[in-house]
């Protein structure tokens, strides 16, 4: 993993909690987005500029291990970072934190492709490939 950690915050709102009282865990694949849009903004390129740029990070993986399931209201830490795996593939790697007790309630990690517009692999820009560990 890179030295480059950001952290982001989540409150759990009700419509993410389930019948029994816990968060629904597509929610956490959510929180983890929050958490990779945020560590972008803080390297000083948004997704938004990204795209302006020509280039596209499609999830062509992306994986979640459940450890302690997190309940209506609760303070939520995302920690994310990031490595570059090769020219056009990055990976995010998360942790998923409840603020109150410092329990860990999820690990996970995405796979990014770079592409074009036109969908074709691309590699990064030097100035951004430089981000990644």
């Amino acid at each position: 993993m890179s030295a480059r950690q950001t952290s982001s915050g989540v409150r759990v709102r009700y419509a993410e909690t389930d019948k029994m009282g816990v968060v629904y865990y597509s929610n956490y694949l959510i929180w983890f987005e929050i958490g990779r849009t945020d560590w972008l903004r803080d390297t000083g390129w948004t997704y938004r500029e990204m795209e302006a740029d020509g280039i596209q990070l499609p999830v062509i993986e992306a994986h979640c291990t459940y450890r302690l399931g997190a309940r209506y209201d609760d303070d939520i830490e995302i920690r994310t970072r990031a490595k570059k795996l090769s020219r056009v593939r990055v990976q995010f790697d998360y942790e998923a934190i409840r603020r109150a007790d410092g329990a860990l309630l999820a690990t996970g990690h995405t796979v990014h492709a770079t592409i074009d517009r036109g969908g074709r692999p691309v590699r990064m820009p030097d100035r951004v490939e430089d981000l990644f560990a």
